[in-house]
């Protein structure tokens, strides 16, 4: 099977370099595509520099792909991996704890993966997610709020295979002008949802991350489901 992706970037890029990139981008070193050409173009542009949507074609017949969103996992394995790749600063000791517990309870088995499919962490779901481990939010927050600025799935590819896997299709032009509003606007709208949630307020009765540890609750577990 054939899926159209799309890559925001500054600069036009016709064949992507396995093994470069940072490597504490949400999944690890790899290429991050998506499949919504809007929220690529948003990714694209700075304030004040243009970018490029790049458009790829990828067959995805004998590729292992995992999706974080299948429903085979919980949120707590997409912090899991966050918590592996992206730098938190852990200052509190239940946030070191947290770490260790969603690290060790809830692995995602990666092992021969070529594709990860999953949520982007953009700056406003990382602060959801280190709320979270805070325990400033619940994990029935924490999923609500991940639904905030429809920002979708995004494609890693992460092995050498994948990339062979790869065939660049055409490239196109994106104004600053036109969408780094479109981009603030999406962000805005998600923090507006995100302080709409009375996450200052205790919620009596709903999953709090010390609960989640104090129980031991794992990801068959009803409750995070």
């Amino acid at each position: 099977m054939k899926k159209q992706l799309f890559h925001g970037s500054d600069h036009i890029i016709e064949t992507p370099i396995y093994g470069v990139g940072k490597k504490h981008n949400d999944y690890g070193q790899g290429f991050y595509c998506t499949e919504d050409i809007a929220l690529a173009k948003e990714w694209a542009v700075s304030e004040e520099k243009d970018g490029y949507v790049n458009e790829y074609e990828i067959e995805t017949n004998g590729l292992h792909i995992l999706n974080i969103n299948d429903g085979s996992f919980t949120l707590l394995h997409w912090m899991g991996l966050l918590l592996n790749n992206r730098a938190f600063v852990l200052a509190t000791p239940l946030e070191r704890e947290a770490k260790r517990y969603i690290t060790d309870c809830f692995p995602v088995p990666l092992a021969g993966v070529d594709v990860i499919i999953g949520y982007r962490a953009d700056d406003s779901y990382f602060s959801y997610a280190r709320d979270f481990i805070s325990g400033v939010i619940s994990y029935e927050q924490l999923g609500k709020a991940m639904q905030l600025g429809s920002l979708g799935e995004q494609y890693c590819l992460k092995t050498e295979k994948a990339f062979q896997h790869l065939k660049f299709i055409a490239k196109e032009h994106v104004p600053s002008a036109e969408w780094y509003s479109k981009k603030m606007l999406r962000d805005r709208n998600a923090r507006n949802g995100y302080k709409d949630m009375e996450k200052e307020t205790y919620h009596r009765g709903e999953l709090y991350i010390s609960r989640i540890i104090d129980e031991e609750m794992k990801s068959d577990d009803l409750f995070l489901r």
